[in-house]
């Protein structure tokens, strides 16, 4: 007989699942750096799960991987030690696309730095789950526990159902943050064409001259000087506003 997990989740769980994802959603809606929704994911997932004593955030760029939120400091150097070495439970757990659950001391051959680094935070458990956004994933969530039998599956699958509904919001995010910068730089462009245009004038103006010879100069005084074209238009246009 399957069991589902709403029957096996207290509820009151669930409910603090639900306000904690509903306090994610009003982070995302108050336009707060990504840097900020990952923490408060962090300290949510700390709060609703059970034996997640402390979490952590990773994130994987091009620059490799960091550790970008967490709910206490000492995590971060068990992180660390799983990033020098190459390898660890939240790499693989990003890699593989796959939860990974262990006890630390069964690390200690497979991942020996971050097993030392855990022991001596007091970790005992250890549980990653991947972030999976648009395009890829963004890394990982990581809990720890002092507990060496902490996080068994139905942890687990919690913690897929929370990483599935936050992976959703931070996808949003970065649409959002796209669509955001696109209007921010659609915007500079249409000032800097306006500047430009009016400097042309004050050139044509000035020295009796057309459109193209106008805008050749701003462009030569560009290149003399190595600097862009809308800022030599903006100096031009300060120079003759000045009384």
């Amino acid at each position: 007989m399957l069991v589902s997990i709403e029957d096996r989740v207290p509820a009151s769980l669930l409910d603090e699942a639900s306000e904690a994802l509903e306090e994610l959603a009003g982070v995302l809606a108050d336009e707060q750096s990504l840097d900020d929704v990952l923490q408060q994911l962090a300290e949510s997932a700390s709060r609703v799960i059970p034996d997640a004593e402390n979490v952590s955030v990773t994130v994987v760029g091009a620059d490799g991987a960091s550790t970008v939120a967490a709910t206490d400091r000492k995590v971060v150097a068990i992180d660390a030690a799983q990033y020098s070495a190459g390898d660890g439970p939240c790499l693989e757990a990003t890699r593989t696309q796959r939860p990974v659950r262990l006890a630390v001391e069964g690390g200690r051959e497979r991942w020996p730095q971050f097993a030392a680094a855990a022991e001596e935070a007091g970790v005992r458990a250890y549980l990653s789950a991947p972030l999976l956004v648009e395009g890829g994933t963004l890394g990982s969530l990581n809990l720890y526990s002092s507990d060496e039998s902490a996080f068994d599956p139905f942890d687990e699958a919690l913690l897929r159902l929370f990483t599935t509904a936050s992976a959703a919001a931070i996808t949003g995010f970065r649409r959002y943050e796209r669509s955001r910068v696109l209007v921010a730089n659609l915007e500079r462009a249409l000032l800097s064409r306006s500047e430009i245009d009016q400097a042309k004038g004050v050139l044509m103006a000035a020295h009796g001259i057309g459109e193209a010879e106008a805008f050749q100069r701003l462009v030569e005084e560009s290149q003399t000087h190595n600097t862009k074209l809308r800022v030599v238009a903006r100096n031009l246009l300060d120079s003759v506003r000045r009384p």
